[in-house]
């Protein structure tokens, strides 16, 4: 009886000291778990809940569940026409199967910086192959609102004012073709194809800042300073033309005016002139003697102030103002 309690006591004691030191662990939401032993391998699970292990012998090693963010520091990288823009990306991933995970980093830091190494590597290339234009753009807004701008300051259509000439001034704002949002796909895309196979998906890659170069901020405010100026050239061009035209029609309007005034003027001038003829001639024919008299005199006020001597009144132009009969 003896020997049976203490083998009793024995057993109890082996499981208070089996209990105390933990053979059963939480999986907590958001989280999964590796279970190794001696540094292999033998279990994970990524349900939560109750699970139980060797004590002593198997180790738990938990990795968030939830999706994570990598924030990575700003890089100078060259885009395709070898302009160095500086570019500050994040992305976001998570871990899908912890074994591979484990497998490959083992730790939560090795694998920020390798993926990190991977974001940068993934973002340099797809900048590297496009245009810069790409990169901060996502659409051809800009390239479209300039016309619909100058219709509404002219006013009249596109045809009319020859917009052709303003793209031509404005070349230097290229078409987008892919845009910024396509590019991040493109760099997600390309950054899955080397973590597949470590247990990790990458959901995005978002550049969260784009900035020029120390070296290139000069160039590119002069460029955006020749770029307004041929704009403004433009419009002060199209804004001449303009009121040469309107003063074009102004002039054949002002002429036209005129000219029909003219015309207008001689007609009445031609009508009162054979009215005044007629009432001449009806003058004349009642009494000669009377017209000749009266056309005398007017011609006396016209031409005796402008002589300044006359030798002699004896000749038929003066025979109003001394014959001997007083006329």
């Amino acid at each position: 009886m003896k020997k049976f309690l203490i083998f009793l006591g024995l057993i109890f004691a082996f499981g208070v000291l089996f209990v105390a030191l933990g053979p059963f662990y939480i999986v907590d939401e958001g989280s999964q778990v590796v279970v190794t032993r001696f540094g292999q391998i033998v279990s994970s699970s990524t349900q939560a809940g109750l699970h139980f292990r060797i004590p002593v012998i198997d180790e738990v090693v938990t990795y968030p569940k939830r999706i994570l963010s990598l924030d990575g520091d700003p890089e100078p990288m060259p885009t395709k026409e070898k302009q160095y823009i500086i570019v500050d990306t994040t992305a976001r991933w998570r871990i899908t199967d912890p074994v591979r995970f484990y497998q490959s980093y083992k730790t939560m830091e090795i694998a920020y910086n390798r993926l990190g190494d991977i974001i940068d590597a993934s973002t340099r290339m797809i900048i590297a192959q496009n245009r810069l234009s790409e990169v901060v753009r996502s659409s051809n807004l800009i390239n479209e609102s300039i016309p619909s701008q100058l219709d509404q300051i002219v006013g009249v259509d596109n045809s009319e004012l020859e917009v052709a000439e303003l793209e031509t001034a404005n070349q230097e704002s290229e078409e987008v073709k892919k845009g910024r949002r396509q590019l991040t796909i493109e760099m997600a895309q390309e950054a899955r194809k080397q973590v597949s196979e470590y247990g990790i998906e990458i959901i995005d890659i978002v550049p969260r800042q784009i900035k020029y170069s120390e070296e290139m901020t000069q160039s590119v405010y002069n460029r955006m300073i020749k770029d307004r100026n041929q704009t403004a050239q433009y419009y002060r061009s199209l804004g001449e033309g303009e009121k040469s035209k309107w003063l074009g029609k102004l002039e054949n309007e002002k002429r036209a005016i005129l000219s029909m005034a003219y015309k207008n003027a001689e007609e009445i001038k031609g009508n009162a002139d054979a009215e005044a003829t007629r009432i001449y001639a009806e003058a004349y024919s009642k009494d000669a003697e009377f017209y000749s008299f009266w056309k005398s005199l007017e011609s006396y006020k016209e031409t005796m102030p402008k002589f300044d001597a006359t030798f002699s009144t004896d000749m038929q132009y003066f025979q109003y103002l001394y014959s001997a009969n007083g006329r």
